[in-house]
């Protein structure tokens, strides 16, 4: 059995890889593959042999010797240990291009999650629904919507100025955990879960690799 310490301190870099294994297994499974082992998938997706044992090894053991992992078993296994085998509400703070294509995305609605709200400052927005029927509504009415609808993510594509009051917002409403779309770093915030996706950072840092490419 695995330490339960262990899995308590599982880092970031390997729940990263779980996700990546995760969605190779998803493309096998669709494509009707039964079984699959290390080597191969590795060969397929880009990833390490190894490092999929080992990571896998934390939680206990899986696959059969000579055969392999069977593929819908550990995917399912997979989607358990990282809960994605319950549904888990999603609101969004911000209704722009951002917050819109966020809340229609196949993505942000599938496997385990579901976009129940967006919200806005913007009047003109208001009572209006994105193109996949998510309602939006005003921005003051984040904590209350939040609490009656049970969400547990809060999703930031707000200015870089709003931030914090939002996220006061919805941890005010009960999110425990925020992802933050916004060019600026949201602090810790005490009993929520916070991750930060700055894509200014991304589209800096391939600016800074193709130019080091260049030289």
């Amino acid at each position: 059995m695995p330490d339960e310490g262990v899995r308590a301190a599982t880092s970031e870099a390997t729940t990263h890889r779980l996700s990546l294994l995760l969605r190779a297994l998803r493309v096998l499974e669709a494509e009707g593959v039964g079984t699959v082992s290390s080597h191969d998938l590795a060969a397929r997706f880009g990833l390490h042999s190894a490092q999929i044992r080992k990571d896998l090894a934390l939680f206990g053991e899986f696959g059969v010797r000579g055969v392999g992992y069977r593929v819908a078993e550990l995917k399912d296994r997979l989607r358990n240990l990282m809960g994605l085998d319950r549904s888990r509400t999603v609101v969004i703070a911000g209704a722009g291009n951002l917050g819109q294509a966020l809340a229609d995305s196949r993505n942000f609605n599938s496997d385990g999650f579901h976009v129940a709200a967006l919200f806005d400052l913007d009047g003109r927005k208001v009572g209006s629904k994105s193109r996949s029927g998510v309602s939006i509504h005003h921005a003051s009415e984040i904590p209350q919507a939040a609490r009656e609808l049970k969400a547990e993510i809060g999703v930031l594509a707000v200015p870089a100025e709003a931030v914090p009051d939002v996220a006061r917002a919805l941890v005010d409403g009960g999110v425990v955990a925020i992802l933050n779309f916004a060019p600026v770093t949201l602090p810790a915030i005490e009993n929520v879960v916070v991750k930060n996706v700055d894509l200014t950072l991304f589209l800096e840092n391939l600016s800074f690799q193709l130019k080091e490419r260049g030289r």
